[in-house]
């Protein structure tokens, strides 16, 4: 991006341009070349899901680590304005166009004609703005209003036409508009009945067990023509990965999601399945709250890091697959990695220093895990707590169960185990976890020159200042901020051989961005 911006910006051009907001390695899957067989309609595609949620609801405005909204809500049942494809070009969806005035603080987006929603309803601007809007305003509770903050306001200009004018210019915004809550549903007076579950998707939901099942059935009238190709969804939820791997390797579902990576190995010769692999921005985490002690004092939270053995961690949680990462979230993957940020090594005699800066030599705190966190996350505790050991720190892994784990423990408990999927753009992951005021900033972290910069950056359109400041950002998160990060996880899954997808794979999230529902068939 260029200093100046240009005065108008059709959508091809915006499409080329942030395809290149993600480098293009993050969106390249580790899969082979080979021919596939042309699409076709039929069958049922059985999904075994890990992230399942007791508490789950139908209202975007909630979703998080929920596979059936994940893969059924967001993957099935709804569109957005926006999508980004398999591989990583962001495309119009329900948008026939969109453009942005100069200075990026006016977008436009034109809406496709013939689109229904599953009651036969057709789409319109309205049903946009109102679907948005739920999001926004003082009152709002949604996960995504860090994302629609910027959002001065929204009208319809006439039933096809939607106008977004910003706060502040933002090059990034229409990527914005693919987050997985911005889905759009339909409206009555201004409002969106969430738990009808009435989309413009290819599929309509036909039965549904809270947190455990789903099934949804295909639309005739899809008005995507090269899209939703089984007759039937169905999404299982599997927490534990030994009876996900079963599953999938007995038959009794074509496809899992987080194969066991200690394992995975041993099914790579085998002619009935295949593992797979790609690699983006997903991230594990260890948070810890900035405003309780002793997770106060910046050098507690420096000897914690310099406790951490990052390539043991890769080589004995990852089984290799994934690189470390350092303490920050912003991956190699992402545009504005800071690649110069000095790597925080393994050194347990400058937590040793930090601690007695601290005055709290002989540190004792207590971490809480369980694998829903992530896979292998109560391995991980353990041989944290092995390697803190060294630095004269005792970590007292305590045991939490998978069930209610998001609910109970994740943002309740002060120094816990987490997961990231990562986003495609800085700003993107760092105004939904980072800033002072993102509902899931689960560190409690406010750190006023991390937010100066953050609003900054959004409105810069200058790309050179735009690195230095996400480079800078980088490094508060990373020598301030609350949080852990260890090591960037590749997403691995395998799937029966008789089903398949097109050449590329997202790296957005597991089973190509959430949208296997609608990507893949049977051959």
């Amino acid at each position: 991006m260029a200093s100046g911006f240009p005065s108008r910006i059709s959508r091809r051009q915006f499409g080329r341009m942030a395809a290149t907001l993600s480098a293009g390695a993050a969106f390249l899957p580790l899969i082979g070349g080979a021919a596939r067989a042309e699409p076709k309609r039929g069958g049922r595609l059985r999904i075994g899901s890990a992230g399942t949620n007791a508490s789950e609801s139908w209202d975007p405005a909630t979703w998080g680590l929920s596979a059936i909204m994940g893969l059924g809500g967001f993957g099935c049942i709804y569109n957005n304005l926006v999508e980004v494809g398999s591989d990583g070009t962001l495309m119009p969806e329900l948008a026939e166009s969109f453009e942005a005035a100069p200075g990026a603080k006016t977008w436009t987006f034109k809406l496709r004609s013939g689109v229904t929603f599953s009651n036969g309803k057709t789409l319109t601007a309205d049903d946009v703005v109102a679907s948005i809007n739920h999001h926004r305003g003082p009152d709002s509770k949604s996960s995504a209003k860090p994302i629609v903050a910027g959002i001065a306001d929204i009208k319809s200009e006439g039933p096809d036409t939607v106008v977004f004018e910003l706060e502040g210019g933002n090059a990034d915004f229409a990527y914005l508009l693919s987050d997985y809550h911005l889905v759009i549903g339909l409206a009555a007076d201004g409002k969106v009945d969430w738990n009808a579950h009435i989309g413009t998707g290819g599929y309509t939901l036909t039965e549904y067990e809270v947190g455990n099942r789903a099934l949804l059935t295909r639309r005739n009238d899809y008005w995507k023509s090269g899209a939703a190709w089984f007759d039937e969804v169905e999404i299982i939820g599997i927490d534990d990965v030994a009876a996900r791997m079963n599953a999938v390797l007995t038959g009794e579902v074509d496809v899992i999601s987080n194969a066991d990576i200690a394992t995975v190995g041993r099914v790579k010769a085998r002619s009935d399945v295949v593992v797979e692999e790609v690699t983006g921005t997903q991230h594990f985490t260890m948070p810890m709250f900035t405003d309780v002690a002793p997770f106060d004092n910046v050098d507690v939270r420096l000897a914690l890091k310099y406790a951490v053995d990052r390539e043991e961690m890769v080589k004995k949680i990852l089984n290799g697959h994934g690189k470390i990462a350092n303490d920050q979230p912003i991956a190699p993957a992402n545009r504005y990695y800071d690649a110069d940020l000095p790597q925080r090594p393994y050194d347990p005699e400058k937590a040793k220093f930090h601690l007695k800066k601290a005055n709290l030599e002989g540190l004792k705190v207590d971490l809480h895990a369980a694998d829903a966190a992530f896979q292998g996350a109560l391995d991980t505790a353990v041989l944290y707590s092995e390697q803190a050991a060294r630095a004269g720190i005792t970590i007292n892994v305590v045991r939490e169960p998978n069930d209610g784990y998001w609910s109970n423990v994740w943002t309740k408990k002060p120094f816990v185990m987490c997961f990231w999927q990562g986003r495609p753009t800085e700003d993107w992951m760092f105004s939904q976890v980072y800033a002072a005021d993102a509902p899931w900033n689960d560190t409690h972290w406010k750190n006023p020159q991390f937010n100066k910069l953050m609003l900054e950056a959004r409105s810069e359109l200058d790309d050179a200042k735009r690195k230095q400041m996400y480079g800078e950002m980088q490094r508060l998160v990373s020598d301030d901020g609350g949080v852990i990060i260890p090591m960037y996880a590749n997403y691995v899954w395998i799937r029966r051989a008789e089903l398949t997808h097109g050449p590329h794979l997202s790296s957005i999230s597991a089973l190509d961005g959430s949208k296997c529902g609608e990507r893949w068939w049977f051959a």
